[in-house]
């Protein structure tokens, strides 16, 4: 087997790029101590990534056994922007559903689902079209519903069928609906379900018919199939390991948490980062914890699109030059590090502006402020450009065109832009902390998250150097196409077969 090459830092530009690094001069003290406590972590993790991706066949075989019928949760296939967890969930329920196996997908709806058959067809599109439903006013109505919701939660939920059988023209959201044999749908299901767990701590009991095999929830929610094995995905815990930036109720998430790692038939996470702290920190047998990893997925039509398609829309949408900006994107929250690479960029003194396009974030009016001085600073057009929520095709141009993308996240289960960027041939900045070396490996340019400086010298060096950008390129190509869609189908099919 080939040894992978290590991780690219600042520690090692002065020399070849292909030469070895020893681990320690990419550790700052902090990863240090945070190895001591959860051992194996860090550049050992980077270095056996490869050969646990590499183990999977380049080719899969289709489930040759009985097929499952699985049943997954919609929660975030509902919302209107784009969330990494629900592109998890499309992939995964693709990979099933391409193994043979019977996908059904219950959603939740703000309104009762018509008696109707026809109806509740035309409802379940028409509801795509509400953007996130804020809170809504307590109406006596409401109140009543809630009430009635919270007494039937004691007893099996029965989620109604919903029939797609082509009265609503639906190829306006062909690239958005995961691989669904069965759709159902309960009232306010997953908000009532959470409810019911803070007043009772017990989980929500769902009865379908036919009755599945599997309940996969690919986020931790109180419900399970009584007659099932049931799954739950936990990407990450970073409201237990940087609890100062997320807005939940920490002891409400470590409770339901807790929960979930003493009932669960068996819990799927996405890295072995995210593997060790759930073993650590939850206390599960390892045995209980399986890592299949995320995939990436990107149709030929954005791979192959010619460099001057790009560049017209680049230029033509943005008004920006090929190769003529940094990037970053993602949700405007503390852990992605926004305020420290704004920073960054500005003492960097480049001459390429620096494009963030961000979703929806909280904890961030100190990043606001400095976008906004930006904005309004009077001296032609800003150095950095904000874009808000956009769909994935101007994204992937927006990706291919870059000189870089620059991700500095202080803490992620997976890292799913990194591998989108280096799948599109970026090369990549990253953080040096919890998931990302094992995810990049040896095909980005690492930096500790923690120290505008040192990001200041990533952006200073990818904007110079056209050797490492090109050789970041190509190492970058052939790290993503470890996490293909044909070998994620291998490890999806090793966990549902290791459960029979």
């Amino acid at each position: 087997m080939m040894r992978s090459n290590p991780p690219l830092t600042l520690d090692n530009r002065g020399r070849p790029v292909h030469e070895n690094l020893g681990t320690g001069a990419a550790m700052p003290e902090i990863a240090r101590a945070d190895a001591a406590r959860f051992p194996g972590s860090r550049q050992e993790a980077t270095d056996r990534a490869p050969s646990a991706l590499a183990a999977a066949p380049a080719h899969y075989a289709p489930f040759r056994g009985m097929p499952l019928r699985i049943v997954f949760d919609g929660l975030n296939l509902s919302l209107s922007q784009g969330t990494g967890i629900a592109t998890y969930t499309r992939l995964l329920t693709r990979a099933a559903h391409d193994l043979g196996h019977e996908v059904g997908i219950v959603y939740s709806s703000p309104f009762t689902p018509p008696n109707d058959a026809l109806l509740r067809e035309i409802v379940f599109f028409d509801e795509k079209r509400l953007p996130n439903p804020a809170r809504r006013k307590m109406t006596l109505r409401r109140l009543f519903q809630y009430a009635l919701d919270q007494t039937r939660c004691h007893f099996a939920i029965k989620p109604l069928p919903v029939a797609l059988n082509g009265a609503v023209v639906a190829r306006q959201f062909a690239h958005t609906l995961p691989a669904q044999d069965r759709v159902f749908v309960a009232r306010n299901l997953f908000a009532n379900a959470r409810t019911y767990f803070l007043r009772t701590g017990g989980f929500v009991e769902l009865a379908f018919a036919p009755a599945p095999d599997i309940l996969h929830c690919t986020y931790p929610l109180p419900l399970r199939v009584k007659s099932a094995r049931n799954l739950y995905t936990i990407h990450d815990l970073v409201p237990l390991r940087l609890p100062f930036t997320t807005l939940d109720n920490k002891r409400q998430t470590f409770r339901l948490l807790k929960k979930i790692a003493e009932k669960a038939d068996h819990i799927v996470t996405v890295s072995e980062n995210s593997k060790r702290d759930i073993v650590a920190l939850l206390g599960v047998d390892e045995r209980r914890v399986t890592n299949t990893y995320q995939a990436v997925d990107i149709p030929e039509e954005y791979l192959g699109q010619p460099e001057a398609a790009i560049a017209n829309h680049l230029a033509g949408l943005f008004g920006l030059d090929l190769y003529g900006y940094l990037l970053f994107y993602g949700a405007l929250e503390p852990k992605k590090n926004v305020g420290r690479l704004i920073e960054a960029y500005l003492a960097s003194g480049v001459d390429v502006p620096l494009v963030v396009v961000l979703g929806r974030g909280w904890q961030n009016e100190a990043e606001m402020r400095l976008l906004a001085e930006q904005s309004e600073n009077g001296r032609g057009r800003p150095r950095i450009r904000r874009l808000d929520y956009l769909g994935f095709s101007t994204l992937a141009a927006l990706i291919r065109g870059a000189r870089a993308v620059v991700f500095p996240s202080l803490y992620e289960g997976f890292g799913l832009p990194v591998l989108e960027a280096m799948a599109l041939g970026a090369p990549v900045v990253a953080s040096c902390e919890s998931a990302l070396p094992e995810i990049a490996g040896d095909a980005a340019l690492l930096i500790d998250p923690y120290d505008c400086d040192a990001i200041r010298r990533a952006i200073v060096t990818i904007v110079a150097d056209a050797d490492l950008r090109a050789e970041l390129s190509r190492r970058g190509r052939r790290r993503a196409a470890l996490f293909s869609l044909s070998r994620y189908r291998e490890r999806v099919a090793a966990l549902y077969a290791g459960l029979r």
